[in-house]
């Protein structure tokens, strides 16, 4: 392959479409993100796919949606449908903190270019597309869609909005990872259906006028207008959502908004390795279009040198959107898969030996799976792991062990580090199986001594036992003894590496004195926190329906939350207790909350 060749590119213009010789193109993809051809980037996984079922696909990444909407007419109607993704994230994540101010960078744009794309650019691509071409279909996907495709709490606008169909109009709604529902649109599409007869594509949803029948299995939530006046119901169908979300043999859900109906039809079952491996092996470039030349896309240098190995989370997180979107299945590559990315990484002309990361969603869950199938085909726990660890759970460390020492061993790579984030819980409990306890212990003394960049990062997130349950994570305890053996490791081989530590302020369930405590325990284990974060609610996660509702969705008590800026300040500053900043304003809080005892320990004072 002609690697500086624009042809080695899905187009992005007229003239590159014309290059290949094309007078019609199938699809048209748009995204928020720039064209960075790589299996980290959504838009270029269904282009890919796409081109690899015989389409003629072209991409326009960035359009500009201010002007005369030329970006959207330059290349015509395609033949099949439109597709639109906001980019690799959720665009309100993407240019907005935690305090709602506008970020002045975007890590997915050349030279981290702030405004190239739109607030909710789903909505906005969509809506000049159907204003431009009513009659051609629109295909929505990505984080975005996945996260809004029913009722949903909105941070950034404080209040409840509806499924992302109703406002941009697209046809229909593709959610999770979409290389398997895309494949079968394409499939129905060439054998003569009508893309409006198309409704039982698994992984998908689409609005349909007026109120759909329920099927016998079918799970009919409350309606938007129910949700609006009662928060309790809201709360209600997020639990529904959750749990169809993370099944093998999940319902169909329907929603009624005004004289709509939004259909969610169940996921796929999880990728095979084969199918998996058919995603990770296209032809991708690895590097950004050609037309980027001389800038920096961040996005794509964090990624660059680094290997994807599965997809899928069980950890079942509050506050985290992977399973939303992957699942909680693992879906692991083949280790022939893995090596062929790793060579071509060696081939790259700026490698220097070096893997930034051979990882995933979570790095130390490749290839784990129930050890009887038939008993997660009818699970609807959203963890395997939270409250205890599923005894159904194979959590061998083996394989992985092996695609470490593989890696390590071919010729080029001086070393492979481990930038995801770990699920110590996983290595620390003890198994039935004394290998999977020696795998376990085997791979911390690996992973310490050979995958660390001289720091290794983890999350427990939180100290407190409340907070941490409402959190769905592992007892501090645990983050203690994980810490004994890093130090222990690093000690035995003459190492001097740090444990960084990520902690979350303001979380559901999670109080000022749950913050001083916190403060108090980690300042005793020698931590001067700078890994942390105010919580941020995102669509679609536990702990933001909690933040809304005020309810907990599996236990229906009501919870607290920090919601004004004045409660998140109060929780936050006791991250920077050693800040003299803070100091004053710290003491005052804890004497408010007659909590002198914890002044003296922070602080080192005598007794008052």
């Amino acid at each position: 392959m002609n690697m500086t060749g624009k042809k080695s590119w899905l187009p992005t213009t007229k003239k590159e479409v014309e290059i290949r010789g094309w007078d019609y193109l199938d699809v048209i993809l748009f995204s928020g993100d720039a064209y960075v051809d790589h299996p980290s980037f959504g838009a270029a996984v269904i282009g890919r796919v796409l081109e690899a079922e015989g389409l003629r696909v072209a991409i326009v990444p960035q359009p500009d949606w201010r002007g005369d909407f030329r970006d959207f007419k330059k290349l015509g109607i395609p033949r099949l449908f439109f597709g639109v993704s906001p980019g690799a994230m959720d665009s309100m994540i993407n240019h907005y903190t935690a305090n709602k101010r506008l970020r002045s960078d975007d890590a997915y744009t050349p030279d981290r270019r702030a405004g190239m794309r739109p607030d909710y650019p789903s909505i906005v691509y969509t809506n000049i597309l159907k204003e431009l071409y009513p009659d051609v279909p629109v295909v929505l996907g990505g984080i975005e869609a996945s996260l809004r495709r029913l009722t949903h709490y909105d941070y950034w606008q404080d209040r409840l909005k509806p499924g992302i169909l109703v406002e941009s109009r697209a046809d229909l709604l593709i959610y999770g990872m979409g290389e398997q529902p895309i494949r079968e649109l394409v499939g129905r599409l060439r054998n003569g259906e009508s893309f409006s007869s198309i409704k039982n594509i698994k992984q998908t949803a689409y609005l349909q006028k007026g109120k759909v029948e329920s099927l016998t299995d079918d799970i009919r939530l409350f309606s938007h207008e129910e949700c609006l006046k009662d928060k309790l119901k809201q709360a209600k169908n997020f639990r529904h959502i959750e749990e169809e979300s993370n099944k093998y043999q999940a319902s169909r859900m329907l929603q009624q908004v005004d004289d709509q109906t939004i259909v969610v039809n169940p996921p796929y079952p999880p990728m095979t390795q084969e199918e998996i491996d058919a995603s990770f092996d296209l032809p991708y470039t690895r590097l950004p279009h050609p037309k980027y030349k001389g800038k920096v896309i961040p996005a794509f240098e964090m990624i660059r040198f680094s290997v994807n190995i599965h997809r899928g989370c069980f950890g079942g997180c509050a506050f985290c959107t992977i399973s939303a979107h992957q699942g909680k299945f693992i879906a692991s590559r083949s280790k022939a898969s893995i090596l062929k990315e790793v060579k071509a990484i060696i081939d790259m002309p700026e490698f220097k030996g070096y893997l930034s990361d051979l990882g995933g969603p979570s790095a130390n869950m490749y290839a784990m799976k129930g050890k009887d199938e038939s008993i997660c085909r009818q699970c609807k726990k959203p963890s395997c792991i939270f409250p205890v660890v599923c005894k159904n759970l194979n959590a061998d460390h083996r394989p992985l062990l092996d695609i470490y020492k593989t890696v390590d061993a071919l010729p080029g790579i001086k070393k492979s580090f481990v930038g995801s984030g770990i699920r110590y819980d996983l290595l620390l409990h003890r198994y039935a199986e004394e290998e999977v306890n020696l795998s376990s212990r085997k791979y911390m003394e690996e992973l310490i001594t050979r995958h660390v960049s001289g720091r290794l990062k983890v999350a427990p997130e939180h100290t407190q036992p409340g907070v941490l349950k409402v959190m769905r994570k592992p007892s501090f305890d645990q983050f203690k003894q994980f810490k004994q053996v890093f130090d222990r490791v690093n000690k035995t081989h003459g190492l001097n590496q740090q444990l960084i530590p990520y902690f979350i302020s303001s979380h559901p369930g999670c109080s000022e004195i749950d913050m001083a405590e916190l403060a108090v325990i980690t300042k005793e284990l020698h931590f001067q926190l700078e890994q942390v974060q105010d919580f941020t609610p995102t669509p679609m996660t536990l702990a933001s329906e909690i933040y809304y509702t005020g309810y907990h969705p599996y236990t229906l008590e009501k919870m607290y939350t920090a919601r004004t800026k004045e409660q998140k300040l109060n929780q936050r500053q006791f991250f920077f207790w050693y800040q003299p900043d803070f100091r004053r304003s710290i003491t005052q809080s804890l004497q408010r909350m007659n909590r002198k005892d914890l002044i003296n320990r922070l602080f080192n004072k005598g007794r008052v």
